[in-house]
Formats: structure tokens, sequence, C-alpha cells
């Protein structure tokens, strides 16, 4: 090997691909073609396994990594043999070259590792990827989604997961079209709950439905759902039923901002009942209590002096506002129980709080009552939030990133592709780019 020769191989990194650069030359199409020759071709016959004689070379053409911000092609120099035993049918093979580039693939192995570590790590677009490499933006969208199924199935990389946050997800925007444009959301929460990193999305799955996440659940190995020990999710009760019957061993967690909606929907219904009651039609410009409706909603630490004012004002104007002062009394309530830097103080506050709207409450709080019956079914799930310190705000923040990635890519209509795509975006997947 001459001295040039070695110092193309070290700078293009060619040596790792176990070749060595003969020559190269540059296109009009601003693109990089490196000559390269195998090294040490294997000359036994795929067949019998005999000793073969070389026959002449083939050209391989393929995508490697860029060279100094340019796309690159591979001539790789392949040698065909003929076999010489005569009792094979083999005739004539070529060396064997499946570490460098897969049969029948565009790039070498290295460059859909690069492809996938550009999208994962550096968060780069098909398109620019694409513009990298050059190659066309659906080549490198098939290379990406084939990398991804591989990725998504790769040993461990369930090994580790001891929280799971379940939510839905709609994936797809379309008026008419009800559970099919809904995914249910399964996202592993192990390092933000044990402080060693961030949520990973785990997968999707079609459908948003006790079904979807029994099925799913079922699916996976005994060992993996015997490691689940905590399992957050919102108020629906399908998730809450399926993960009770495949996860015996977990505990389910309520999220704690689908407990302070909840409330602040009944707060809203009493509003507006109360407003219906008073002014005998909905809510106006100048109407007490629409002026206040968002004011309401606020938490009483981040009030202003005026907000304050106005607030204590209008509840307390008219007898008939009563009831729209006791539930947002409970509303606020709730918010402080979850506020509580003493998790202990926080679970005795909420269990006060679940038991004092359960039972004894006034005639008149029909909404505070709904309140109360919903939350104490659910009273299990509610306070162990304040024993585990899981949550799916995590997953709300997965289900805002994957929203983000639908307006870029301006829509998607196949749900695979989707699922892919976003388990790319959010997936978790460096840490296993070594399987490719």
């Amino acid at each position: 090997m001459t001295q040039r020769s070695a110092i193309a191989d070290t700078i293009c990194r060619t040596i790792e691909l176990g070749v060595t650069i003969t020559d190269a030359a540059l296109d009009g199409e601003d693109r990089t073609h490196v000559f390269c020759q195998v090294l040490d071709p294997k000359n036994t016959c795929p067949r019998c396994s005999a000793p073969g004689r070389l026959r002449d070379h083939v050209d391989r053409e393929v995508a490697d990594l860029p060279i100094v911000g340019h796309p690159t092609r591979l001539h790789l120099k392949v040698p065909r043999y003929a076999c010489e035993n005569t009792d094979c049918t083999q005739g004539v093979f070529r060396a064997d070259i499946s570490a460098i580039v897969a049969p029948r693939a565009q790039v070498t192995r290295r460059t859909t590792t690069w492809i996938m570590r550009r999208m994962i790590c550096d968060k780069m677009s098909v398109k620019a990827v694409a513009v990298a490499v050059g190659l066309s933006w659906n080549t490198v969208n098939t290379l990406a989604v084939d990398a991804a199924k591989t990725l998504a199935v790769t040993p461990g990389r369930l090994a580790d997961v001891r929280v799971l946050g379940v939510d839905e997800h709609k994936w797809k925007h379309v008026r008419g079209q009800g559970d099919p444009s809904f995914v249910t959301v399964l996202v592993d929460l192990t390092p933000v709950v044990e402080g060693t990193g961030s949520a990973r999305l785990l997968d999707m799955v079609a459908g948003r439905s006790k079904a979807a996440l029994k099925d799913w659940l079922t699916d996976r190995e005994q060992p993996f759902r015997d490691r689940i020990r905590v399992v957050t999710m919102d108020g629906f009760t399908g998730y809450r039923t399926a993960a009770a019957e495949a996860l015996d061993k977990a505990r389910a967690v309520m999220d704690p901002f689908h407990v302070v909606h909840l409330a602040a929907e009944k707060l809203g219904l009493c509003r507006q009942r109360v407003q219906q009651d008073t002014c005998g039609h909905r809510g106006r410009s100048g109407d007490p209590l629409y002026g206040i409706r968002r004011t309401l909603l606020t938490r009483i630490g981040l009030l202003t002096t005026k907000q304050a004012t106005k607030l204590r004002a209008v509840l307390d104007a008219e007898d008939e506002h009563l009831a729209v002062t006791m539930t947002y009394v409970i509303y606020q309530e709730l918010i402080d129980a979850y506020d509580q830097e003493n998790k202990r103080a926080g679970k005795i506050a909420m269990y006060k709080v679940l038991k004092k709207i359960h039972t004894g409450l006034p005639a008149g709080l029909c909404e505070l009552a709904q309140l109360g019956r919903s939350l104490w079914a659910r009273k299990h799930e509610i306070l162990a939030y304040f024993d585990t310190g899981a949550s799916n705000g995590p997953v709300e923040a997965i289900n805002g990133r994957l929203e983000h990635l639908r307006g870029i890519a301006l829509g998607f209509r196949n749900l695979n592709n989707y699922i892919l795509r976003s388990l790319i975006h959010s997936g978790g997947l460096a840490e296993h780019l070594d399987a490719l």
C-alpha cells in the first residue's frame, strides 16, 4: 500500500470497511467517486465451501458517507470466482462483501447508521439527509423506516422499563373519523422517575381502547410485564382495566393534570348553570360570572391584586353564587394538595378533599357531587401519585413533540410510517444504533 493510499484510506476511513482506495474522481453533479478494491476477499464457494479460481472483477457502486460535505459514491472492485469443484452446481460466485453493504442495497451499512444518527441525534429532516448523501427523499425515508423497524425490536430495548406511561394521541385530523385517527401511546417513564434521563417513546398502537392496550401488553414477554411497577394514565376506564388485567403487579396512577382538569370542567359547568339561572341566558360581555371565567381557573398565588379583588367581589355579590364559590374552593384545594413539598402531607390533604366532596355535600352542588363520585372511585390511583411520584407530564410532552413532527411533515397518511417516524424522533433509539 502506497503512502498516498494510506492517507486517503485514513481520511475516508475506508480501512474500516476492509477496502483500500485505488483512485478517485469528481463528476459534474458535485459527487466524489472513490474506487476501491477489497483487501482480503474470501474465495470460498457459498454452496460447497471449496476454494474458487479468480475469474474477473465487477464494479459495485453504492453511496457512502459524505466527504467534506459532498455526496460520495463508492466503487467496489468485487472479485468473481469460478468454483473448481466439479460436483458443485454453483459455477461463478462473487466474493462476500455483506459486511460492507447488504445484498441489493444502495448504501453501505455505515451510511444507514450515519443517516439514523443524523435524524435521531441531530434532528435533521429527511430532505437534509437526502441532500447530504445525494439520494432521493424516498430512498432515504425507506432506509430510515426499515432501520427503525430493526431498532424498535432490538433485544434489551424494553429491559429496563419499570414505569409505563399510557395516553391517547390523535395522529390524523380528519373530520368524520373517530378511533381510526387515534393511537395509544406507550412511553417509558423510568428515567424520569429515577432521575437518570428523559422519557422515551416505546410504541404506538392503533386505536384508543382497552383492547388496544391489553393486546400490546399481552404480546410482550412475561418478564417485561413482571418488571412494570407503575402505570400512569388519564381517567379513561379502558386503560385502567387493561392495565389491571395484564399487569397484576403494577400500581395504577391517575395523572394529576387530568384530575385538576376534571375539576376545572366541573367548575366551568357550575358557573354556566348559575349564569343561566341568575341571568336567564348564556354568558355575555358585562355579565359578572362571565367576566371571571378565566380568573376562576387561575391559581390563587398567581392572581394579581386587581384579579383577586374582582373575583372576591363577584363571588360575594349574590347568594346564588355560593355554588360557584364552593366548587372554586375545592378546585384550589386539589391544586394545593399536589403542590405540597412533602408528599405525605400532600397525600393526606388530597384524601381529606376527596372525602369531603364524596359525602355530606349540601343540596344544589350537583357538579361538585359528580366530581366527588368520579374522584372517589379512582381514589387509589389518585393517591398513588404521592407514593410513586410518576405522572403523565412527560407523555404529554412527547405528544407535543409528535404534533410538531406531524406539522413539519405536513401530515401523514400511513399509520405504520407515522409510528416508525415517531420512534425515530422520540424513541431513544440512539443507544441501539450499533445493532444496525
